[in-house]
C-alpha cells in the first residue's frame, strides 16, 4: 500500500514541524535534544514523529530554510509572555497545557509545585492556607522544607495550627489522588493569582541590579541615593551581598562554597579581598590547597580591579544559588543570625 506524502508546507502544526526537524537532523542531535525535554514533550514529539508518513523533500527543504531564516534574522527579537502564549498557540498545544506552561513560567521559580511553595513569602503563604481545611494545610506543611513550614505554621492563628499539628501527626502516607487534589487546588486557586499578583520589592530589585554593577558605579549611585533618600538608601545597602559578607559564613558553608567555585577564578577574588576574608578561605582549605593557591596568587602579579570584582561577584553569585538550594546558610548580620559554636 503506498503512503500519501505530504507536499504541502502549510498543513503542518508546530509540533509535526519539530519533529520533521529533528528526524532529519539525525539520531546524535536528536538524541541531544531529547536529554534537553521532560518526558511529556519527549511523548508528544514522539508520537508525533510515528504518525508522520511520508514527507516530500520540498517540504523538508523549505522548512530548514524557514528555520535558518528565524535563527539567523537580522531583527531585534523580542519575547514577552504574550508572544510565548501565540507562539505555543501556533505550535498546536491544546490550551490547558498551555496554561500549565506559562504557569510554570509566571510562578515562582521550582519545577515542581512543592519546590515553588519553597519560594513563597510565608506570610503570603498563610494568609491562603488558613482559609484552607486543616488536612489540606498538613499536606502542603509536610511537602515543604521543616524551616519553611515552621515559619507558615507560626503565622497561622493558633487553633487553627494546632488542628493542623494534629492531622500532621496522624497522617500516613499521603494517597496520590489526594495529593493530586492538592496540588490541583494549589495550581487554580493560588499560583495563578500569585503569579498576576506578586511583584517583587522595589528595593529588593535594586539591591540586585546594584550587585551587578562595576563596584566604582554602585558607589555612585548608592553616595547620590543617601543624599536624596537615605530611608531606601540603607534598606537597599542590607539586601545587597558583598563579597566580604561571605565572612559571616560557618566553615562548613566555607568549605562547600570552595568545593563548587572554579578554582581558577578563587585566587583572583581573593587577591582583592581583605585579609580576614582571605584567612577564612585559606584555613577552610587543606595545608597543601593553601599553600598552592598563594603560591598562584602571587605568581599574578598586578590584577586589574574589574577583573577582581567580576571573579568576587561569580563567587558571591555561587554562594547565592547554594544557599537557594539549601546547601550553605548566609546570616544576615542580625543578631538573631548569629552562629553558637
Amino acid at each position: 500500500m503506498n503512503m500519501r506524502v505530504r507536499e504541502d508546507y502549510r498543513t503542518l502544526t508546530g509540533q509535526e514541524k519539530a519533529a520533521i526537524l529533528m528526524l532529519a537532523l539525525g539520531e546524535d542531535i536528536t538524541a541531544k535534544l531529547f536529554r534537553e525535554m521532560d518526558d511529556e514533550e519527549i511523548l508528544e514529539i514522539s508520537q508525533t514523529m510515528s504518525s508522520l508518513g511520508k514527507i516530500s523533500p520540498s517540504v523538508v527543504e523549505r522548512l530548514f530554510i524557514d528555520f535558518a531564516e528565524q535563527m539567523s534574522s537580522t531583527n531585534t527579537l523580542v519575547g514577552t509572555q504574550n508572544s510565548t502564549v501565540r507562539l505555543l498557540q501556533n505550535a498546536g498545544l491544546p490550551a490547558d497545557r498551555i496554561d500549565s506552561i506559562m504557569e510554570e513560567i509566571r510562578g515562582p521559580a521550582g519545577r515542581t509545585m512543592w519546590e515553588k511553595l519553597g519560594n513563597v513569602n510565608e506570610e503570603i503563604l498563610a494568609a491562603f492556607l488558613q482559609k484552607e481545611y486543616p488536612q489540606t494545610v498538613s499536606v502542603v506543611l509536610s511537602k515543604v522544607s521543616t524551616d519553611h513550614a515552621a515559619r507558615v505554621l507560626a503565622l497561622l492563628p493558633e487553633n487553627f495550627a494546632l488542628e493542623v499539628i494534629n492531622r500532621m501527626l496522624r497522617m500516613e502516607v499521603v494517597q496520590k489522588d489526594i495529593l493530586d487534589e492538592v496540588e490541583k487546588t494549589l495550581r487554580q486557586e493560588f499560583m495563578s493569582n500569585l503569579a498576576r499578583t506578586q511583584k517583587k520589592d522595589s528595593h529588593e530589585l535594586i539591591a540586585e541590579i546594584f550587585n551587578s554593577l562595576e563596584r566604582s558605579v554602585e558607589s555612585r549611585f548608592m553616595e547620590q541615593l543617601e543624599k536624596s533618600t537615605p530611608d531606601s538608601a540603607e534598606k537597599i545597602r542590607s539586601l545587597m551581598f558583598t563579597f566580604e559578607d561571605l565572612g559571616g559564613l560557618d566553615p562548613a558553608s566555607i568549605q562547600t562554597l570552595i568545593r563548587a567555585v572554579d578554582k581558577d577564578k578563587l585566587p583572583t577574588a581573593l587577591k582583592g579581598a581583605t585579609d580576614t576574608i582571605r584567612d577564612l578561605f585559606f584555613s577552610n582549605m587543606s595545608e597543601r590547597a593553601a599553600k598552592i593557591m598563594k603560591e598562584d596568587m602571587a605568581a599574578m602579579g598586578p590584577v586589574k580591579l574589574r577583573d577582581v570584582e567580576e571573579a568576587q561577584q561569580y563567587v558571591v553569585n555561587v554562594a547565592k544559588d547554594l544557599e537557594g538550594r539549601g546547601e550553605i546558610t548566609i546570616a544576615s548580620g542580625d543578631a538573631d543570625d548569629e552562629l553558637i559554636y
